[in-house]
């Protein structure tokens, strides 16, 4: 039997990078999943060379409980590290390597957890394995809309994102976008003869920047977050190809983080409209401005009452204190707009994710699989 170090190790082995085929970490998952007696089902996407795993033990007629984590894991910049990111390593009590944060090692917990389950179950306990969480999300969704067919109505989902084992109930949720300023372009002695695509882009960006700065001012705020608004931000801009020459395209990439209650897509679309009215005096004036305004993710906030069934077993399990809310982002949104109560609660540290030399403690994972084990017998 596989010991939770040699899962891990076997995890962190395969380079299972966001946006890049995960074939070889699928198989590896539904062989020892099956070897173990579970039903599984791999969810292909519609990219072609990606697979979610849906896995069940115990009956799937009857209502369950999910504990879901992504496969992927970001890429590695080799500046910073001190030995290969995709080779597990000891460094006193912590094991080093790409995504054992982050989240290969809830992974690892999870797969040894599940082998020590008791032969029968009354209520099934299900794992949901996705891909390319890093880009937005993505490989959940097609799991998610098939749970119809995979299980019975779920009573919650525990997604193990590192919270250093303490159950979260909030996050913001996100969206991520790109406005494409087109203009003309020209020689820049003649700047009265082209039309500085750059130059449109800035007042995209001064736009974006005062509706963060309304939200920062008006609301709606929540005491839980820090910043207490919801932000937006612009994180690229990319455009011209000379000093000499007006341009005729700008990209700018932003993004809007929202606090519940507040609809990321429906901040995008204020954006888009800004932009059009940014561009419509120049349109007037005969000026050849034109944008394109595209959604590249996007995920709904969390927000799970303190009061629920799910945060009080999840806290009884963990013998933590309930975290009122954290500030990146999680799947948990999906699920719960799918209408499955969920909550974040993993082993680690979210610093750790996406560095070099990313680390987490032996300890961490002990406690996390043994959290599991008593999860699994509070619920079965």
């Amino acid at each position: 039997m596989q010991t939770m170090t040699d899962i891990l190790d076997r995890l962190v082995g395969f380079p299972s990078v966001c946006r890049t085929p995960n074939r070889d970490i699928v198989a590896y998952v539904r062989d020892h999943l099956a070897a173990l007696g579970a039903a599984v089902t791999e969810i292909p996407g519609p990219e072609g060379d990606r697979s979610n795993l849906f896995a069940t033990f115990g009956p799937r007629d009857v209502p369950g409980y999910i504990l879901s984590a992504h496969l992927d894991v970001v890429p590695v910049a080799q500046d910073g590290w001190t030995g290969d990111p995709f080779r597990l390593r000891r460094v006193g009590d912590r094991l080093v390597g790409r995504g054992t944060t982050d989240m290969k090692g809830f992974v690892a917990c999870a797969l040894s957890a599940v082998a020590d389950l008791p032969p029968t179950l009354s209520r099934p306990l299900h794992l949901a394995l996705s891909y390319d969480e890093e880009v937005g999300c993505v490989g959940v969704r097609h799991m998610i809309a098939r749970l119809p067919e995979l299980c019975a109505p779920p009573l919650g989902c525990l997604v193990g994102e590192p919270s250093g084992l303490r159950p979260v109930l909030r996050h913001k949720g996100k969206a991520a976008g790109r406005v494409v300023v087109t203009g003309r372009s020209g020689h820049s002695s003649r700047p009265d003869l082209a039309d500085n695509a750059i130059h449109a882009a800035a007042e995209v960006v001064l736009a974006i920047r005062a509706r963060h700065d309304r939200f920062a001012a008006e609301g709606p705020f929540h005491d839980a977050f820090l910043p207490r608004a919801t932000t937006l931000q612009v994180g690229i801009i990319g455009g011209g190809t000379s000093v000499n020459t007006v341009p005729d395209a700008c990209r700018v990439d932003w993004e809007v983080r929202a606090v519940p209650g507040v609809e990321p897509l429906a901040v995008v679309e204020e954006v888009a409209a800004e932009v059009r009215r940014i561009l419509a005096p120049h349109g007037a004036a005969g000026r050849s401005y034109a944008a394109t305004c595209e959604v590249l993710s996007a995920y709904p906030a969390l927000d799970l009452p303190a009061d629920s069934e799910l945060c009080r077993l999840v806290a009884a399990v963990s013998g933590r204190e309930v975290l009122g809310a954290v500030s990146y982002g999680t799947e948990a949104g999906l699920f719960q707009a799918a209408g499955v109560p969920a909550i974040v609660c993993g082993p680690g540290d979210i610093t750790e994710a996406h560095r070099p030399d990313e680390s987490i403690a032996l300890s961490d994972l002990d406690a996390c699989r043994a959290m599991l084990l008593r999860f699994a017998a509070a619920v079965a």
